[in-house]
């Protein structure tokens, strides 16, 4: 026979995997990553969260409109400057409220969403205003208005004079005095809080009386004019009844009225009688 042989077995060809590379996508800002309405505390980061997609990954940045001087805010994806320094992100003030743009750039194109921030502070300067003014008078009616920026909107308390007409207004911004005394002088101070903080202002009231000083001197010089008035009335009186000779003798006798009597009459006239 025949020589027999080995048939060799060759391996089946390897077909490459096809791989599916992702395909270029222009930037999306969509509402869940980045909604349109932030509240900030005051003091907090200023970074300002705006998911965005697309491929390449977006880079976004968010800038205040309006505002040339206000710097881009730090975003999640954007940590850094081109240069690969890090970039601290400032802290949160009332400068920082606001609306702003924020923008999603890539190769593809980019995408612009507006976001409103809103600063949680705490309460700014006060300011107390007394009506009509600070100098009062007694027994008149006087008001002092308190007035404060912040929010949340801050709540108000009062330090004042210890006094039995005093009335607080129904949110505490206001206190009214009727029938001002001398109880009511001295310094009302007005403090506004909220949890972020508290500002106080004070105002000092005085309760002028000079009137009343001069109403008791008015009344002593009419007590004096009076008791004048009535030593002026009977010297008149008696000096008229020495000219008219009209005094009785009876009840004159023995003084200067008699007296007075006995030298208006002429005694060559026998005839008077009395």
């Amino acid at each position: 026979g025949g020589i027999g042989g080995c048939r060799g077995e060759h391996p089946a060809p390897i077909t490459p995997h096809a791989v599916s590379l992702p395909v270029p996508d222009e930037p999306s800002i969509p509402e869940p990553g980045c909604p349109e309405r932030r509240l900030w505390p005051g003091g907090a980061p200023a970074q300002l969260g705006c998911a965005a997609t697309g491929n390449p990954p977006p880079r976004v940045t968010c800038a205040k409109l309006g505002d040339t001087q206000d710097p881009s805010l730090v975003t999640p994806n954007h940590l850094g400057d081109p240069r690969g320094a890090p970039r601290v992100p400032p802290t949160v003030s009332r400068a920082h409220a606001g609306t702003y743009e924020c923008r999603a750039t890539n190769t593809r194109g980019s995408a612009v969403r507006n976001v409103t921030v809103a600063v949680q502070y705490g309460p700014t300067t006060v300011t107390l205003r007394v009506l009509p003014s600070a100098n009062v008078t007694r027994g008149s009616t006087f008001s002092l208005d308190c007035g404060a920026e912040g929010v949340p909107a801050p709540t108000f308390s009062w330090a004042l004079p210890p006094a039995p007409n005093l009335r607080l207004g129904p949110d505490n911004r206001s206190v009214t005095v009727t029938g001002a005394t001398a109880a009511n002088r001295g310094l009302y101070t007005c403090t506004a809080s909220n949890r972020h903080g508290r500002s106080a202002g004070s105002v000092l009231v005085s309760v002028d009386e000079t009137w009343l000083v001069a109403l008791v001197a008015l009344g002593s010089l009419g007590a004096v004019a009076l008791v004048a008035l009535g030593v002026a009335g009977g010297w008149y009186l008696k000096s008229t009844a020495c000219k008219k000779g009209e005094y009785n003798v009876r009840d004159a006798e023995g003084s200067s009225e008699a007296s007075c009597l006995h030298r208006a009459r002429p005694h060559h006239e026998p005839g008077d009688i009395f």
